[in-house]
């Protein structure tokens, strides 16, 4: 657990659908905190704002710390060894799915 502050490049790790549907809510908790502060900022705020670049680094940094990857603004994918279970703000679960080369772009519903 102490190396959860740390800067260097952990283990990849690997979610079973189960096991990333069991930390959905917590990604979920953290986006939507961040959301909510950005939110407060006001209309006019963009990645040159300090205030919405610290906020989005904290929140990235926690989503990273928990084992998942962020690809983009509120993007969080979880790594299944063959793709990505992907999830963005505000989906209301894990419902997606794409390979490692497709991207974003390329994600298919599951089930």
């Amino acid at each position: 657990m102490g190396r959860q502050g740390s800067k260097e490049v952990t283990e990849k790790k690997l979610f079973s659908y189960e096991d990333a549907c069991a930390l959905l809510p917590e990604v979920q908790r953290l986006t939507d905190a961040a959301v909510v502060e950005v939110e407060a900022l006001g209309e006019e705020v963009d990645d040159s704002n300090d205030d919405f670049r610290r906020i989005v680094t904290d929140w990235a940094e926690q989503v990273i710390a928990l084992g998942m990857e962020v690809k983009g603004l509120w993007l969080v994918d979880f790594d299944s060894g063959s793709g990505y279970y992907c999830w963005r703000h505000p989906e209301p679960g894990l419902q997606f799915f794409h390979g490692y080369e497709e991207g974003f772009r390329g994600r298919v519903q599951l089930n």
